[in-house]
């Protein structure tokens, strides 16, 4: 299910790369840095899960100035759990980062992600950042992509053009995530950039809007990280008209492309779950409520029964009956009806006369499986994604400290 890295052109003010600072892994790079132009404006969205990491805590920390000049992100170790020992790293690498930058210290920004409970040896990362910032460069956006890797089998880019008042700017981000991904946020890390000179306030009420209908739409596994970060970064380098906190139709072609890249990022990282084979599409039609639709597409797509159903290729629509039942939502067995594939099999709360259940085996045998349920109870209605649980899920979990 791998997503090849499209063509990916500088941006403005951004220069990135990444090292091997031998932080946990053996010959691959495990650490990226970004160096933003001064004046770039900041949002974030961050986990809520509720024993975040040091890193996390530091960004939420500094969100409130609204500046950024590095970004500074480890893999291997997720400095989560980890003490006053995680909080020194964290002030320690801001520390060593902004000098190289000649920024305050908050106005860097850390992420890490890896092993939880192990306390991240700090003086490896520092120790490599003096030559990183010095082979920073405007094409580094692979090098970045694949320093922030773990279990992800490929490196998650996306990249989209938009115009504001006739200006063309670039959106592009990066992120890295395949295990412990559940709504709130449902990514590890995920990290966008764009020439365009917005204020802060902008900026979070585009990408906290961006990330409900994406990000916190999928789910590979149920568990919310300790790490889940999402970030974007503005660097004002494009020349188009001023925006303002009020700004609405004029950032219209923004949003969009901006909730695009949001989209292509959230949807690469359940292509990558651990272990997985296909990528799952569930619509939930007829709710009482949209939030109610939410959960019981969620519930749905948590299932490991339904989950273990796709990856066996068995069109058990019975554990979808179960997996609707079971959300604690409103919901009538004699009003439902199911479909895969485009194929109605179940209607009103029974198999549909003369089903066929050939075209739906076909569809089943596919690397992408689409699922949507009618409630026929209202007009609350959902879309999420996930992926089938394998054995893979289970060899790369189970061993994953050794």
């Amino acid at each position: 299910l791998a997503v090849p890295l499209p063509p990916l052109p500088p941006l403005a003010g951004v220069s990135l790369g990444a090292a091997a600072a031998g932080i946990r892994y053996a010959g691959r790079t495990d650490v990226m840095m970004a160096e933003l132009a001064a004046g770039t404006t900041v949002a974030g969205v961050f986990t809520r899960n509720k024993c975040p990491g040091a890193p996390v805590d530091w960004c939420r920390a500094a969100l409130p100035a609204g500046r950024a000049r590095l970004l500074v992100v480890n893999a291997g170790n997720a400095n989560v759990f980890t003490g006053r020992a995680g909080r020194e790293a964290c002030v320690a690498t801001a520390k060593a980062a902004a000098q190289l930058a000649g920024c305050p210290a908050k106005h860097v920004y850390l992420g890490s992600t890896g092993v939880i409970g192990e306390v991240l040896p700090h003086a490896r990362l520092i120790a490599a950042l003096p030559a990183l910032h010095a082979a920073l460069s405007p094409d580094g956006w692979e090098a970045a992509a694949r320093g922030i890797m773990t279990t992800d089998t490929f490196p998650k880019a996306a990249t989209r053009t938009a115009r504001i008042g006739g200006t063309e700017v670039r959106i592009t981000g990066i992120a890295k995530g395949s295990g412990m991904i559940a709504p709130d946020l449902a990514t590890m890390l995920c990290y966008v950039f764009t020439d365009a000179k917005l204020p802060a306030e902008v900026l979070q009420r585009l990408l906290s809007r961006g990330v409900a209908k994406t990000f916190n739409c999928t789910t590979v596994d149920s568990d919310t990280s300790t790490s889940d970060t999402v970030l974007l970064f503005a660097t004002g380098q494009a020349r188009h008209p001023r925006i303002t906190a009020a700004a609405g139709g004029a950032l219209r072609d923004f949003a969009h492309a901006l909730d695009a890249v949001l989209h292509d990022l959230a949807l690469m990282v359940v292509r990558d779950g651990e272990g997985a084979q296909k990528l799952v599409q569930i619509d939930l039609t007829g709710a009482t409520t949209a939030r109610s639709a939410k959960r019981i597409a969620l519930a749905v797509a948590n299932s490991p029964l339904v989950k273990t159903a796709i990856a066996g290729e068995d069109a058990n629509w019975g554990r979808i009956v179960m997996a609707v039942g079971k959300a604690g939502e409103p919901a009538d067995r004699d009003r439902l009806s199911i479909a895969v594939g485009g194929v109605w099999m179940a209607r009103d709360g029974g198999v549909v006369p003369g089903y066929d259940e050939t075209p739906v085996v076909a569809h089943m045998r596919g690397r992408e499986i689409e699922i949507v349920i009618d409630l026929g109870l209202g007009r609350g209605q959902a879309r999420v994604w996930t992926c089938d649980l394998t054995h893979g899920y289970i060899d790369i979990n189970g061993s994953y400290r050794s």
